[in-house]
């Protein structure tokens, strides 16, 4: 059985359920200042990501996985249906469970999320960093990502709770939660998403932002925009009355429209805007673009899977630089590595990608092939050894396959090393 997540209740017991889940790094603190007036008229239910905010330190390996746990939760405290609104990784939650769940989702608002994440790469590498580096350089560099430069240079109390909140994260369970960013990807599927969606997004987002959110609403058949005004990614923080303005008046009109369900529907009632942050008009809800074209889904063969394992292994800028450099002369050979190597060996469950990194390490040192060690440094890190395991590998390896082996090979180490693990400024 999964296993449950840390979870709380707002709200009285007889009023429809909403669930609101939070982002990468936060607490459901972030959602505290829209409580208030969400508990009017619903049964606000909250939850704690795993290692966030005290709860158990249970990774996830996957978007999907975490919502198992959150249905699990509800499930066990008898919640069947419910509205959701989640910001960044807890959008991805509410759209996953909107897409493998669609009857337990009464109305869907995407809160600062994307059908994908950035690139692979920069999730992976984040993860690097946090696992050779711990939290502090992610959490010092957390304000200039959540929040607008004017608002953080106001606010420094809610600046420095921002900060501690990722310091008190679990390592693990961050980087397991980067890693299941890394893998988001429900571009090709957001013409499956049937529930009534709201996406709202902060004007100056630099994570996630309006670009994100259009593709979102072009996507999505019933979605509709909201663009608020002086806020940047965590906008339920900064703008929380025009934040929450927008979701009561989406919740309290989709579920009116949700004929399936007996939700009873509650009067819009406004509290008065929260005084240390001024209210900003929030942008009218705006109709849907129209839709892009929808990726075409591919075959599921030892190409296509050796083709995701390669770019999770070793990037996507390293495996976009090999197939921009192929030609008729190489591609036939680049198609075998990618169907042999990657599809058949490298996809075998027989052992894990750590070991799998270790034996491809130590036989590049051994076979004195120091062009492909720099990529396979990178993707030991990727694939969860550190840089201290990694010395040890290379020392192993200098007893058994020579000195001077060795020691080339630790010069190539030490540059990928330097690089990959080095915080950004």
């Amino acid at each position: 059985m999964p296993r449950t997540l840390q979870y709380r209740f707002d709200g009285p017991e007889d009023a429809p359920v909403l669930v609101i889940g939070p982002s990468l790094g936060t607490t459901w603190h972030m959602w505290d200042r829209q409580i208030p007036e969400l508990s009017q008229h619903w049964r606000v239910f909250r939850y704690d990501l795993p290692g966030h905010g005290g709860a158990p330190a249970h990774a996830a390996a996957s978007v999907a996985e975490l919502g198992d746990r959150l249905l699990a939760t509800l499930d066990g405290l008898g919640v069947q249906r419910f509205g959701y609104a989640g910001c960044s990784i807890g959008g991805a939650i509410g759209a996953d469970l909107a897409l493998r769940h669609p009857h337990r989702v009464a109305s869907l608002a995407l809160v600062a999320s994307s059908p994908r994440f950035g690139t692979a790469d920069e999730f992976r590498q984040r993860g690097v960093i946090v696992r050779t580096n711990g939290l502090e350089p992610i959490a010092r560099t957390a304000p200039e990502r959540w929040f607008t430069p004017g608002f953080a240079a106001a606010q420094p109390a809610i600046v420095e709770w921002a900060v501690q909140m990722v310091r008190t994260t679990d390592p693990g369970c961050y980087i397991a939660a980067c890693e299941a960013l890394a893998a988001f990807d429900i571009r090709g599927a957001l013409g499956r998403i049937g529930v009534p969606t709201l996406v709202l997004v902060g004007a100056e987002d630099q994570v996630t932002g309006p670009a994100e959110a259009r593709t979102l609403v072009a996507g999505i058949p019933d979605a509709r925009l909201a663009l608020v005004p002086g806020a940047s990614h965590l906008a339920p923080v900064e703008q929380p009355a025009a934040v929450s303005d927008l979701l009561l008046m989406h919740f309290s009109t989709a579920w009116q429209q949700d004929t399936s369900a007996a939700i009873p529907v509650l009067p819009h009632v406004t509290a008065p805007a929260a005084p240390s942050v001024p209210f900003v008009p929030a942008a009218e809800i705006a109709p849907a673009d129209a839709a892009p074209d929808a990726v075409a889904p591919t075959p599921d063969d030892r190409y296509e899977q050796g083709t995701k394992v390669r770019r999770e292994v070793l990037g996507d800028a390293h495996v976009d630089a090999v197939n921009d450099t192929a030609d008729a002369f190489t591609e036939d050979f680049q198609e075998l590595v990618t169907r042999y190597a990657w599809g058949e060996v490298w996809s075998r469950d027989g052992l894990d990608r750590r070991t799998r990194s270790v034996i491809t390490l130590t036989a590049l040192v051994a076979s004195g092939h120091l062009e492909g060690l720099a990529a396979h440094t990178r993707a030991a890190l990727r694939n969860g050894l550190t840089p201290a395991e990694i010395k040890e590998v290379l020392l192993q390896s200098a007893v058994y396959c020579g000195i001077p082996a060795a020691g080339a090979a630790f010069a190539v180490a030490q540059k990928v090393i330097q690089e990959e693990t080095t915080p950004p400024a």
